[in-house]
């Protein structure tokens, strides 16, 4: 997981409905794509862009793309966020 790529993913508000979505349940890429009103080429480069970022996992079954949210990464991602945003030295006198 490159971090880089993870913030990029979560920029977009378009991958964010996704990733939304695709907490509730594993989707196809047709499932999904039926509730975003933009084109088939675009769709699939807000996909490429999460599995890049390894936020969703895809596996064909037949003529279908399933996705599904990797949940995994979610974890590292909050660890991250956690640190970046620590207080250090809690408990420290406040330097004026």
């Amino acid at each position: 997981m490159g971090t880089d790529d993870v913030f990029k993913a979560l920029a977009d508000p378009t991958r964010r409905q996704i990733l939304r979505l695709l907490a509730e349940k594993e989707q196809t890429a047709g499932q999904l794509a039926e509730q975003f009103h933009i084109s088939a080429p675009s769709m699939s480069h807000h996909f490429n862009a999460l599995k890049q970022a390894d936020l969703i996992t895809a596996r064909r079954s037949g003529q279908q793309i399933i996705y599904t949210l990797n949940t995994t990464v979610f974890q590292d991602v909050i660890a991250v966020m956690m640190d970046l945003f620590a207080v250090h030295g809690a408990g420290k006198e406040e330097v004026k």
